[in-house]
């Protein structure tokens, strides 16, 4: 499996708080099947402002991770990106190498969790016809999707794709959390299933389990969640819904 929404990097948002916990975490993900992790730093963040989020630093970052996995044994490559804040200068930041996976076409996407502004209709619209993919983060967890299920419809008719935190369909985020995340499931509005991962307890790594459920809902269709789409995104790769 391939997960492309984490923070396993020690130390730099509000993800993991240590290498210890980072390598903790990565163990848990390789004894579940996961063979790559995609590290999304929080990126433009209103909670995050104080962040070196040069690319430079971050592969910095990765490689010394990277190696102290190898040395042990834990068989994944780790990628890096980030999870963009939602502002309306999307496409001013696209061409920056740590906003973007699969080499500059997709771009994770966050919004506020009480506040998805008028604005994200036209600038998704734009940052897809400039050649970047939005990937619509955990809509499971925003105040509007869970009233109005109709945002998901809408963002997939504009060529976005959905990604849905493994956490909230075993329940681990919330009641309403879990209602939305598998009604998306159920109406197969989603793409991607990811962890989300935080850190080495109620937030570690849970696609295993994830999986599971969804296949459960979607048959080897959940597959496409976890091994194939994961895969075309991060080998820059087109999707066709």
């Amino acid at each position: 499996m391939i997960d492309i929404h984490n923070h396993i990097f020690p130390n730099i948002d509000d993800g993991s708080k240590s290498k210890e916990m980072s390598i903790e975490m990565l163990k848990n993900a390789y004894k579940q099947g996961i063979t790559d992790v995609v590290n999304t730093v929080h990126y433009q963040h209103p909670m995050f402002q104080d962040i070196d989020l040069s690319f430079d630093s971050i592969y910095k970052v990765s490689q010394d991770l990277q190696n102290e996995i190898n040395q042990i044994g834990i068989n994944i490559k780790i990628h890096i990106a980030s999870e963009v804040f939602y502002y309306d200068n999307l496409l001013k930041i696209k061409n920056n190498k740590l906003t973007t996976m699969g080499n500059g076409k997709y771009m994770l996407i966050e919004f506020h969790p009480n506040n998805i502004p008028v604005s994200q209709k036209e600038v998704l619209y734009n940052l897809k016809i400039e050649g970047v993919t939005p990937i619509i983060a955990h809509p499971e967890r925003y105040r509007q999707v869970q009233k109005d299920i109709n945002y998901v419809y809408d963002w997939l008719n504009s060529g976005c794709l959905i990604q849905i935190d493994a956490g909230s369909l075993i329940g681990l985020l919330g009641e309403n959390c879990m209602k939305t995340s598998r009604l998306i499931i159920q109406e197969n509005l989603c793409q991607i299933l990811a962890s989300d991962a935080h850190n080495n307890a109620k937030r570690n790594f849970c696609l295993k389990d994830g999986h599971i459920y969804t296949k459960s809902i979607l048959g080897d269709k959940a597959d496409l969640l976890v091994y194939h789409y994961p895969k075309v995104i991060i080998e820059g790769g087109n999707i066709s819904l």
